[in-house]
């Protein structure tokens, strides 16, 4: 899949890493206030409660957290993809080195 670095489409100063060429370009630092709010269920505290790095990273942790914030719910496939996206950021694969 082809990935680029584009602008962020608010703050027009930090670069965010785009896959495909649907996605809005939103930095951590534009979209940060979005995931702030409360969670009060504690299946979803648990579930949300990953290290700050990995949203930083991936805009897709922080679409599906933005998305339970805003609609109070997520679908099991949303958690299911949600689980693994973090135990691929804590323990990523590894590529043979080549010669």
């Amino acid at each position: 899949m082809v990935s680029y670095k584009q602008l962020c489409a608010r703050c027009k100063k930090n670069m965010v890493l785009i896959v495909g060429r649907s996605q809005f370009p939103l930095c951590y630092d534009c979209q940060k206030s979005e995931l702030s709010g409360k969670i009060s269920d504690p299946k979803m505290k648990k579930l949300f409660n990953v290290p700050e790095d990995f949203y930083r990273q991936s805009s897709f942790l922080r679409s599906i957290k933005s998305g339970y914030l805003r609609f109070g719910k997520l679908s099991d496939k949303q958690i299911e993809a949600f689980k693994n996206t973090v135990e691929r950021l804590k323990n990523p694969p590894v590529e043979p080195q080549q010669h």
